[in-house]
């Protein structure tokens, strides 16, 4: 039996810019790189606004919401989970319930299908998992645990932080760090890596 190492991948950003067509584009290059790559990608997305909520609910339909915030009950004090479905509330009874965030692997088709429509101005993130050509694992069947690419739609951190103008490719490697490998990824999109490494999924 192979035991999957403990850790945390490193994350190089490899892109920024203000365009988030291009940044998903680029992502989707990378992709293409990706051995085994997963039939889902991790979405996440802090939704400010109706349009907001209704675009990630079409691309993944029958997944829960959250409150970005926390919220009590004002009589027991106990916390509150959103718990609702989204497409069964009308706009206004929907927009009483806002912030709300979404956290939640989704079908890779319908992402990849249908993201770029449904961004607002909150930051989201796409991960994709798989594995790079030159993985040591390259003989078992899963994803590696660290292998893959992810944008960051409106900020600049792959743990995700304050918000920016900018969007920002991460590829993500060992936990050890791989920056030959990131150079040469940053590479095939016409780019180089743009910072030190951070800490990935």
């Amino acid at each position: 039996m192979t035991v999957r190492p403990m850790g945390n991948s490193r994350a190089y950003p490899v892109l920024r810019t203000t365009d988030a067509g291009e940044a998903f584009r680029q992502a989707r290059r990378l992709c293409a790189l990706l051995r085994n790559a997963e039939d889902t990608v991790w979405l996440f997305a802090e939704l400010a606004t109706v349009r907001e909520v209704r675009g990630i609910a079409a691309i993944a339909p029958g997944l829960p919401f959250d409150y970005s915030t926390s919220r009590t009950d004002p009589a027991t004090g106990d916390y509150l989970a959103f718990d609702l479905d989204v497409t069964a509330l009308d706009d206004a009874a929907l927009a009483e319930h806002l912030p709300l965030t979404f956290s939640e692997n989704v079908e890779r088709e319908c992402v990849e299908a249908g993201i770029l429509a449904a961004l607002g101005d909150g930051v989201a993130s796409v991960e994709w998992h798989g594995r790079w050509p030159d993985d040591s694992d390259a003989d078992v069947d899963w994803p590696s645990k660290y292998d893959g690419i992810q944008v960051v739609f409106h900020g600049d951190e792959a743990q995700l932080g304050d918000w920016t103008e900018e969007h920002t490719v991460f590829v993500h490697v060992t936990k050890w760090g791989d920056l030959p490998l990131a150079q040469e990824l940053a590479a095939h999109i016409g780019s180089e890596v743009l910072g030190e490494a951070q800490l990935g999924w």
